[in-house]
Protein backbone atom coordinates (compact mmCIF):
# COMPACT_ATOMS: atom_id res chain seq x y z
CA UNK A 1 0.00 0.00 0.00
CA UNK A 2 1.35 3.43 -0.86
CA UNK A 3 1.82 5.99 1.86
CA UNK A 4 -0.96 8.52 2.23
CA UNK A 5 0.19 12.12 1.69
CA UNK A 6 0.55 14.12 4.87
CA UNK A 7 -1.99 16.88 5.38
CA UNK A 8 0.89 19.13 6.30
CA UNK A 9 2.84 18.55 3.09
CA UNK A 10 3.66 21.64 1.07
CA UNK A 11 3.76 20.83 -2.63
CA UNK A 12 7.38 21.82 -2.86
CA UNK A 13 10.11 23.40 -0.80
CA UNK A 14 9.11 26.94 -1.78
CA UNK A 15 5.88 26.73 0.23
CA UNK A 16 6.77 29.09 3.07
CA UNK A 17 3.89 30.90 4.81
CA UNK A 18 3.96 34.65 4.32
CA UNK A 19 4.29 35.43 8.01
CA UNK A 20 7.59 33.62 8.41
CA UNK A 21 10.86 35.55 8.24
CA UNK A 22 11.85 34.08 4.87
CA UNK A 23 8.92 35.89 3.25
CA UNK A 24 9.89 39.33 4.47
CA UNK A 25 11.84 40.14 1.31
CA UNK A 26 10.53 42.64 -1.23
CA UNK A 27 7.80 41.26 -3.49
CA UNK A 28 9.09 42.90 -6.68
CA UNK A 29 12.78 42.17 -7.08
CA UNK A 30 12.91 42.48 -10.85
CA UNK A 31 12.95 45.81 -12.69
CA UNK A 32 11.28 46.22 -16.11
CA UNK A 33 14.65 46.57 -17.83
CA UNK A 34 15.61 43.09 -16.57
CA UNK A 35 12.46 41.43 -17.87
CA UNK A 36 12.62 39.76 -21.26
CA UNK A 37 9.29 39.18 -22.93
CA UNK A 38 8.68 35.48 -23.52
CA UNK A 39 6.90 34.73 -26.76
CA UNK A 40 5.36 31.53 -28.09
CA UNK A 41 5.72 31.42 -31.84
CA UNK A 42 6.06 35.19 -31.80
CA UNK A 43 2.97 35.61 -29.60
CA UNK A 44 3.09 37.31 -26.19
CA UNK A 45 0.91 36.12 -23.28
CA UNK A 46 -0.01 38.43 -20.38
CA UNK A 47 -1.47 36.70 -17.31
CA UNK A 48 -3.54 38.79 -14.90
CA UNK A 49 -4.71 37.57 -11.48
CA UNK A 50 -7.11 40.29 -10.30
CA UNK A 51 -6.44 40.16 -6.58
CA UNK A 52 -8.20 42.66 -4.37
CA UNK A 53 -4.98 43.34 -2.46
CA UNK A 54 -2.82 43.35 -5.55
CA UNK A 55 -2.84 42.39 -9.20
CA UNK A 56 -0.44 39.51 -9.80
CA UNK A 57 0.83 39.53 -13.36
CA UNK A 58 3.45 37.77 -15.47
CA UNK A 59 4.64 37.25 -19.04
CA UNK A 60 6.41 33.92 -18.45
CA UNK A 61 6.16 30.85 -16.23
CA UNK A 62 9.11 32.07 -14.12
CA UNK A 63 7.83 32.39 -10.55
CA UNK A 64 10.50 34.97 -9.74
CA UNK A 65 9.17 37.32 -12.40
CA UNK A 66 5.57 37.58 -11.18
CA UNK A 67 4.93 41.25 -10.40
CA UNK A 68 2.62 42.52 -7.65
CA UNK A 69 0.79 45.80 -8.32
CA UNK A 70 -1.42 47.13 -5.47
CA UNK A 71 -5.06 46.97 -6.55
CA UNK A 72 -5.83 50.66 -5.92
CA UNK A 73 -7.08 52.60 -8.98
CA UNK A 74 -8.11 56.26 -9.16
CA UNK A 75 -9.44 58.09 -12.20
CA UNK A 76 -8.05 61.63 -12.25
CA UNK A 77 -7.83 64.69 -14.53
CA UNK A 78 -5.11 64.22 -17.13
CA UNK A 79 -3.39 67.44 -16.01
CA UNK A 80 -3.10 66.10 -12.47
CA UNK A 81 -1.98 62.63 -13.54
CA UNK A 82 0.90 64.13 -15.51
CA UNK A 83 2.23 65.91 -12.44
CA UNK A 84 5.09 63.47 -11.91
CA UNK A 85 6.71 63.75 -15.32
CA UNK A 86 9.54 65.83 -13.91
CA UNK A 87 10.76 62.83 -11.91
CA UNK A 88 13.64 60.67 -13.08
CA UNK A 89 12.54 57.66 -15.12
CA UNK A 90 14.72 55.50 -12.89
CA UNK A 91 12.20 55.77 -10.04
CA UNK A 92 10.47 52.54 -9.01
CA UNK A 93 7.73 52.07 -11.59
CA UNK A 94 5.54 50.14 -9.14
CA UNK A 95 5.47 53.19 -6.85
CA UNK A 96 4.58 55.58 -9.69
CA UNK A 97 2.15 53.87 -12.09
CA UNK A 98 -0.01 56.22 -14.12
CA UNK A 99 -1.50 56.16 -17.59
CA UNK A 100 -3.81 57.98 -19.95
CA UNK A 101 -6.49 56.14 -21.90
CA UNK A 102 -9.47 57.47 -23.86
CA UNK A 103 -8.94 61.03 -22.58
CA UNK A 104 -8.93 59.94 -18.94
CA UNK A 105 -6.05 59.74 -16.50
CA UNK A 106 -5.54 56.88 -14.04
CA UNK A 107 -3.26 56.40 -11.07
CA UNK A 108 -2.65 52.74 -10.22
CA UNK A 109 -1.25 51.01 -7.14
CA UNK A 110 0.64 52.93 -4.49
CA UNK A 111 0.26 56.22 -6.39
CA UNK A 112 -3.52 55.77 -6.41
CA UNK A 113 -3.43 54.98 -2.68
CA UNK A 114 -1.47 58.19 -2.11
CA UNK A 115 -4.32 60.07 -3.82
CA UNK A 116 -6.89 58.42 -1.53
CA UNK A 117 -8.05 55.38 -3.54
CA UNK A 118 -8.92 52.26 -1.55
CA UNK A 119 -8.76 48.62 -2.68
CA UNK A 120 -12.32 48.57 -3.99
CA UNK A 121 -13.52 45.82 -1.66
CA UNK A 122 -17.09 44.83 -2.53
CA UNK A 123 -16.89 45.93 -6.16
CA UNK A 124 -17.07 43.60 -9.12
CA UNK A 125 -13.62 42.72 -10.39
CA UNK A 126 -14.77 43.77 -13.85
CA UNK A 127 -14.53 47.37 -12.62
CA UNK A 128 -11.09 48.81 -13.38
CA UNK A 129 -10.02 45.48 -14.94
CA UNK A 130 -9.07 47.13 -18.24
CA UNK A 131 -6.98 49.77 -16.46
CA UNK A 132 -5.15 47.04 -14.53
CA UNK A 133 -4.47 45.08 -17.72
CA UNK A 134 -3.13 48.21 -19.44
CA UNK A 135 -0.99 49.08 -16.41
CA UNK A 136 0.51 45.57 -16.41
CA UNK A 137 1.15 45.73 -20.16
CA UNK A 138 2.83 49.10 -19.73
CA UNK A 139 4.97 47.84 -16.87
CA UNK A 140 6.24 44.96 -18.99
CA UNK A 141 6.74 47.34 -21.94
CA UNK A 142 4.45 45.28 -24.16
CA UNK A 143 3.19 46.58 -27.48
CA UNK A 144 1.38 45.46 -30.62
CA UNK A 145 -0.36 42.05 -30.44
CA UNK A 146 -0.77 40.30 -27.09
CA UNK A 147 -2.93 37.53 -25.61
CA UNK A 148 -4.49 37.93 -22.15
CA UNK A 149 -5.46 35.27 -19.59
CA UNK A 150 -7.42 36.60 -16.61
CA UNK A 151 -9.39 35.17 -13.67
CA UNK A 152 -12.78 35.85 -12.07
CA UNK A 153 -14.48 34.49 -8.93
CA UNK A 154 -17.08 31.77 -9.55
CA UNK A 155 -19.88 33.27 -7.45
CA UNK A 156 -22.41 31.49 -9.68
CA UNK A 157 -22.38 30.08 -13.20
CA UNK A 158 -24.74 32.82 -14.38
CA UNK A 159 -22.67 35.66 -12.90
CA UNK A 160 -19.39 34.16 -14.06
CA UNK A 161 -20.61 33.89 -17.65
CA UNK A 162 -22.03 37.42 -17.54
CA UNK A 163 -18.83 38.96 -16.16
CA UNK A 164 -16.70 36.81 -18.46
CA UNK A 165 -18.48 38.32 -21.47
CA UNK A 166 -18.02 41.81 -20.02
CA UNK A 167 -14.28 41.25 -19.53
CA UNK A 168 -13.76 39.82 -22.99
CA UNK A 169 -15.64 42.75 -24.55
CA UNK A 170 -13.71 45.33 -22.51
CA UNK A 171 -10.23 43.95 -23.07
CA UNK A 172 -10.29 42.54 -26.61
CA UNK A 173 -9.24 44.86 -29.42
CA UNK A 174 -7.00 47.84 -30.02
CA UNK A 175 -5.98 50.18 -27.19
CA UNK A 176 -3.91 53.33 -27.44
CA UNK A 177 -2.57 54.76 -24.21
CA UNK A 178 0.17 56.86 -22.74
CA UNK A 179 2.00 54.94 -20.02
CA UNK A 180 3.96 57.30 -17.77
CA UNK A 181 4.21 59.70 -20.71
CA UNK A 182 5.23 57.09 -23.30
CA UNK A 183 2.75 56.28 -26.12
CA UNK A 184 1.85 52.58 -26.43
CA UNK A 185 -0.39 50.80 -28.93
CA UNK A 186 -1.78 47.38 -28.03
CA UNK A 187 -3.89 44.87 -29.90
CA UNK A 188 -5.39 42.28 -27.54
CA UNK A 189 -6.06 39.47 -30.00
CA UNK A 190 -7.67 37.03 -27.57
CA UNK A 191 -8.87 36.96 -23.95
CA UNK A 192 -9.30 33.76 -21.95
CA UNK A 193 -11.20 33.96 -18.63
CA UNK A 194 -10.69 31.31 -15.96
CA UNK A 195 -12.33 30.68 -12.56
CA UNK A 196 -10.10 31.97 -9.78
CA UNK A 197 -8.10 29.15 -8.22
CA UNK A 198 -7.96 26.92 -11.28
CA UNK A 199 -4.61 28.38 -12.28
CA UNK A 200 -3.11 27.01 -9.05
CA UNK A 201 -4.10 23.49 -10.10
CA UNK A 202 -2.45 23.92 -13.51
CA UNK A 203 0.70 25.34 -11.94
CA UNK A 204 0.90 22.62 -9.31
CA UNK A 205 0.45 19.77 -11.76
CA UNK A 206 3.25 21.02 -14.03
CA UNK A 207 5.90 21.20 -11.29
CA UNK A 208 8.76 18.74 -11.75
CA UNK A 209 9.82 18.72 -8.09
CA UNK A 210 6.59 17.67 -6.39
CA UNK A 211 6.93 15.58 -3.26
CA UNK A 212 6.48 11.84 -3.80
CA UNK A 213 3.46 11.90 -1.49
CA UNK A 214 1.56 14.35 -3.72
CA UNK A 215 -1.04 12.52 -5.83
CA UNK A 216 -1.59 12.85 -9.57
CA UNK A 217 -4.24 15.56 -9.60
CA UNK A 218 -5.23 14.70 -13.17
CA UNK A 219 -6.62 11.35 -12.01
CA UNK A 220 -8.59 12.26 -8.86
CA UNK A 221 -11.28 14.64 -7.68
CA UNK A 222 -9.48 17.54 -6.01
CA UNK A 223 -10.66 20.71 -4.30
CA UNK A 224 -8.83 24.01 -4.84
CA UNK A 225 -9.28 26.47 -1.97
CA UNK A 226 -8.17 29.96 -2.99
CA UNK A 227 -8.33 32.24 0.05
CA UNK A 228 -8.18 35.70 -1.46
CA UNK A 229 -8.80 39.21 -0.21
CA UNK A 230 -12.44 39.53 -1.27
CA UNK A 231 -13.55 35.92 -1.75
CA UNK A 232 -12.76 32.37 -0.82
CA UNK A 233 -12.95 30.38 -4.05
CA UNK A 234 -13.81 26.71 -3.61
CA UNK A 235 -13.65 24.90 -6.92
CA UNK A 236 -13.45 21.24 -7.80
CA UNK A 237 -11.68 19.49 -10.64
CA UNK A 238 -12.64 15.88 -11.34
CA UNK A 239 -9.93 14.14 -13.38
CA UNK A 240 -8.81 17.62 -14.43
CA UNK A 241 -12.33 18.59 -15.57
CA UNK A 242 -13.66 21.78 -14.01
CA UNK A 243 -16.75 20.73 -12.05
CA UNK A 244 -18.83 23.89 -12.47
CA UNK A 245 -21.85 22.40 -10.72
CA UNK A 246 -19.82 21.67 -7.57
CA UNK A 247 -17.76 24.87 -7.47
CA UNK A 248 -18.45 28.23 -5.91
CA UNK A 249 -16.95 31.41 -4.47
CA UNK A 250 -18.09 33.13 -1.28
CA UNK A 251 -17.71 36.76 -0.28
CA UNK A 252 -15.51 35.92 2.68
CA UNK A 253 -11.79 36.44 2.63
CA UNK A 254 -8.84 38.38 3.93
CA UNK A 255 -10.77 41.67 3.77
CA UNK A 256 -12.98 40.41 6.61
CA UNK A 257 -9.88 39.39 8.55
CA UNK A 258 -8.29 42.83 8.06
CA UNK A 259 -11.56 44.41 9.22
CA UNK A 260 -11.36 42.41 12.45
CA UNK A 261 -7.72 43.43 12.90
CA UNK A 262 -8.62 47.08 12.29
CA UNK A 263 -11.41 46.87 14.88
CA UNK A 264 -8.74 46.20 17.52
CA UNK A 265 -6.84 49.41 16.68
CA UNK A 266 -8.04 52.94 17.27
CA UNK A 267 -8.28 54.84 13.99
CA UNK A 268 -7.25 51.91 11.77
CA UNK A 269 -8.37 51.54 8.16
CA UNK A 270 -8.88 47.91 7.10
CA UNK A 271 -7.95 48.76 3.49
CA UNK A 272 -4.69 50.48 4.42
CA UNK A 273 -1.73 49.03 2.52
CA UNK A 274 0.41 49.76 5.59
CA UNK A 275 -1.90 47.73 7.84
CA UNK A 276 -1.93 44.80 5.38
CA UNK A 277 1.87 44.91 5.17
CA UNK A 278 2.17 44.95 8.97
CA UNK A 279 -0.13 41.93 9.37
CA UNK A 280 1.98 39.92 6.95
CA UNK A 281 5.32 40.68 8.58
CA UNK A 282 7.10 38.11 10.79
CA UNK A 283 6.26 37.85 14.47
CA UNK A 284 8.04 40.57 16.42
CA UNK A 285 7.88 43.04 13.52
CA UNK A 286 4.13 43.55 13.29
CA UNK A 287 3.69 47.18 14.26
CA UNK A 288 1.11 49.52 12.74
CA UNK A 289 0.51 53.21 13.45
CA UNK A 290 -2.66 54.67 11.94
CA UNK A 291 -2.43 58.20 10.63
CA UNK A 292 -2.81 60.69 13.47
CA UNK A 293 -1.91 58.25 16.24
CA UNK A 294 1.15 58.91 18.41
CA UNK A 295 2.20 55.29 19.00
CA UNK A 296 2.16 52.14 16.89
CA UNK A 297 0.16 49.09 17.94
CA UNK A 298 1.90 45.75 18.36
CA UNK A 299 -0.32 43.38 16.37
CA UNK A 300 1.21 40.36 18.09
CA UNK A 301 -0.85 41.24 21.17
CA UNK A 302 -4.03 39.95 19.50
CA UNK A 303 -3.18 38.60 16.03
CA UNK A 304 -2.58 34.92 17.03
CA UNK A 305 -6.05 34.61 18.58
CA UNK A 306 -7.73 36.29 15.61
CA UNK A 307 -5.82 34.03 13.23
CA UNK A 308 -6.88 30.88 15.07
CA UNK A 309 -10.56 31.90 15.14
CA UNK A 310 -10.58 32.96 11.50
CA UNK A 311 -8.91 29.72 10.44
CA UNK A 312 -11.71 27.80 12.11
CA UNK A 313 -14.31 29.83 10.21
CA UNK A 314 -12.50 29.15 6.95
CA UNK A 315 -12.40 25.41 7.62
CA UNK A 316 -16.07 25.36 8.59
CA UNK A 317 -16.97 26.88 5.22
CA UNK A 318 -14.64 24.53 3.35
CA UNK A 319 -15.98 21.40 5.06
CA UNK A 320 -19.59 22.54 4.55
CA UNK A 321 -18.85 22.83 0.82
CA UNK A 322 -16.42 19.96 0.21
CA UNK A 323 -17.99 17.19 -1.91
CA UNK A 324 -17.92 13.77 -0.24
CA UNK A 325 -15.65 12.18 -2.84
CA UNK A 326 -12.92 14.80 -2.39
CA UNK A 327 -10.20 13.90 0.12
CA UNK A 328 -7.38 16.04 -1.29
CA UNK A 329 -7.31 19.83 -1.50
CA UNK A 330 -4.83 22.43 -2.74
CA UNK A 331 -4.66 25.56 -0.59
CA UNK A 332 -3.63 28.69 -2.45
CA UNK A 333 -3.80 32.48 -2.49
CA UNK A 334 -2.40 35.04 -0.07
CA UNK A 335 -4.85 33.93 2.60
CA UNK A 336 -4.01 30.29 1.96
CA UNK A 337 -0.38 31.07 2.66
CA UNK A 338 -1.17 33.17 5.72
CA UNK A 339 -3.52 30.67 7.38
CA UNK A 340 -1.74 27.53 6.17
CA UNK A 341 -0.46 26.19 9.48
CA UNK A 342 -3.85 26.39 11.20
CA UNK A 343 -5.94 25.37 8.19
CA UNK A 344 -3.90 22.27 7.32
CA UNK A 345 -4.04 21.12 10.95
CA UNK A 346 -7.81 21.57 11.13
CA UNK A 347 -8.36 19.81 7.79
CA UNK A 348 -6.13 16.94 8.93
CA UNK A 349 -8.53 16.42 11.85
CA UNK A 350 -11.25 15.88 9.22
CA UNK A 351 -8.98 13.39 7.38
CA UNK A 352 -8.52 15.78 4.46
CA UNK A 353 -5.10 15.84 2.81
CA UNK A 354 -4.05 19.44 2.21
CA UNK A 355 -1.22 20.78 0.05
CA UNK A 356 0.02 24.34 -0.15
CA UNK A 357 0.57 25.70 -3.65
CA UNK A 358 4.03 27.15 -3.99
CA UNK A 359 4.55 29.99 -4.38
CA UNK A 360 1.01 30.44 -3.12
CA UNK A 361 0.38 34.06 -4.05
CA UNK A 362 1.83 33.67 -7.55
CA UNK A 363 0.38 30.26 -8.42
CA UNK A 364 -2.82 31.47 -10.10
CA UNK A 365 -1.04 33.92 -12.38
CA UNK A 366 1.53 31.28 -13.32
CA UNK A 367 -1.09 28.62 -14.00
CA UNK A 368 -3.10 31.04 -16.10
CA UNK A 369 0.00 31.74 -18.16
CA UNK A 370 0.48 28.00 -18.71
CA UNK A 371 -3.15 27.79 -19.86
CA UNK A 372 -2.46 30.53 -22.41
CA UNK A 373 0.58 28.60 -23.63
CA UNK A 374 -1.52 25.48 -24.10
CA UNK A 375 -4.22 27.34 -26.00
CA UNK A 376 -1.76 28.99 -28.37
CA UNK A 377 0.12 25.73 -28.93
CA UNK A 378 -3.15 24.01 -29.81
CA UNK A 379 -4.00 26.83 -32.23
CA UNK A 380 -0.58 26.54 -33.90
CA UNK A 381 -0.94 22.77 -34.27
CA UNK A 382 -4.41 23.16 -35.74
CA UNK A 383 -3.18 25.78 -38.20
CA UNK A 384 -0.33 23.53 -39.33
CA UNK A 385 -2.35 20.34 -39.64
Amino acid sequence: MTDQPSAASPINAAAIPMNRPASATAINTVKPSNLSTVTLGGKTILSIDLGRTSTKTCISRDANNVVFIPANVKQMPIEQIRGGVFEAKATDVIKDLWLEHQNSGYAVGQLAADFGANLGVGQSKVEDALVKVLAAAGYFQLKDEIYVVIGLPFLSLEQFEKEKLQLVTLITGNHRMSFRGEPISLNVAKVWVMPEGYGSLLWTETQPNKAVTVPDFTKIAVGIIDIGHQTIDMIMADNFRFARGASKSEDFGMSEFYTRVANEINGADSQSLALIEAVNKPKGERFYRPKGESKPTNLDDFLPNLTEMFSREICSRVLAWLPERVTDVIITGGGGEFFWEDVQRLLKDAHINAYLAAPSRQANALGQYIYGEAQLSAAVRAANS
